[in-house]
């Protein structure tokens, strides 16, 4: 039995993906299941997805432990989620990043196939939804499934729901990847991350929950849920504010929904990247285009 983990983020999806590869192993007249795990998670949390593969019937129902294959469809789970726990000896991993395997550290030192799956979907998409360019990495990082096989599931489940178009799109994306991927062996120090409690104790809760310590009377909106929980990287892009152009209506204020943006005592707009994930409301709100949204890491 074949067993696959996927380890992303609300919104990338992890589900479809686990999904579209079962459907490509039953069109090879395969045994296959796949299913998710996660909560009442917002955009940009942590999930999981899970996926098996066999030629004979599949009992197991269970979450998948002792993966073969670890997918990483966002590399800043690394440092929040304990996503390479249980990778079986002899398995590899295939990582949503642009650095090549040997610069990756996984935790574990295995054969790697890393992507940069966020670019390929922004160029083919217009949209960071990763699950199809990782599905190409997958079939070069093990032929377990066929890229063809993968190919016309996409086709098959994108086509239906989106268009024909689209699914092509999203085949053609999976084909980039599958090009594109890079392999190797990743590194090994970093120690496997603990999964975080999301939220303390109450004992552990401060007073005014995600209140500022500045905070000197009165109610103010804290960025959010509770200040321990740095969601900043769950976003794709940032915003980049331009005060010149700013009229202080306060609109980009009002809509945030992690309350990131305050103002200084001169009137100037901040905004605690810590907390933003990236959703560009406040760049759709604002009336003079002084917030434009960037690609995290690109230039102003």
């Amino acid at each position: 039995m074949y067993e696959i983990r996927f380890h992303g983020r609300g919104g990338q999806g992890a589900v479809m993906a686990a999904q579209t590869i079962a459907e490509a192993a039953i069109l090879e007249g395969k045994q296959a299941q796949a299913f998710p795990f996660f909560g009442a998670e917002r955009r940009g949390a942590p999930v999981m997805a899970f996926a098996r593969i066999d030629d004979k019937r599949i009992c197991d129902r269970t979450q998948v432990s002792e993966p073969d294959m670890l997918v990483v469809m966002d590399e800043s789970l690394l440092d929040i989620e304990p996503v390479a726990s249980g990778l079986k000896k002899g398995g590899c991993a295939v990582v949503n990043s642009s650095l090549a395997p040997s610069d990756i550290d996984l935790g574990v030192v295995t054969r790697c196939v890393s992507v940069d799956a966020t670019s390929i979907a922004l160029e083919m998409l217009r949209a960071p939804i990763v699950n199809t360019s990782i599905l190409g990495a997958m079939a070069r990082a093990d032929d377990f499934v066929k890229l063809e096989s993968i190919q016309q599931a996409i086709m098959n489940r994108f086509g239906e729901k989106l268009g024909e178009k689209a699914g092509r799109l999203n085949a053609e994306a999976a084909k980039a990847a599958y090009d594109r991927s890079r392999e190797g062996t990743c590194r090994g120090e970093r120690k496997v991350q603990k999964k975080n409690a999301w939220l303390p104790t109450w004992q552990e809760t401060p007073p005014g929950v995600a209140l500022p310590k500045t905070t000197k009377a009165g109610m103010a909106v804290g960025p959010g849920s509770m200040t321990q929980n740095l969601t900043g990287s769950w976003g794709v892009s940032s915003p980049v504010y331009d005060d010149s152009k700013c009229i202080k209506c306060q609109r980009c204020w009002f809509i945030c929904p992690e309350g990131c943006i305050r103002r200084s005592e001169d009137g100037v707009l901040q905004f605690d990247i810590r907390y933003c994930k990236g959703c560009g409301l406040c760049a759709k709100v604002c009336p003079k285009d002084a917030i434009q949204m960037k690609r995290k890491g690109a230039k102003a």
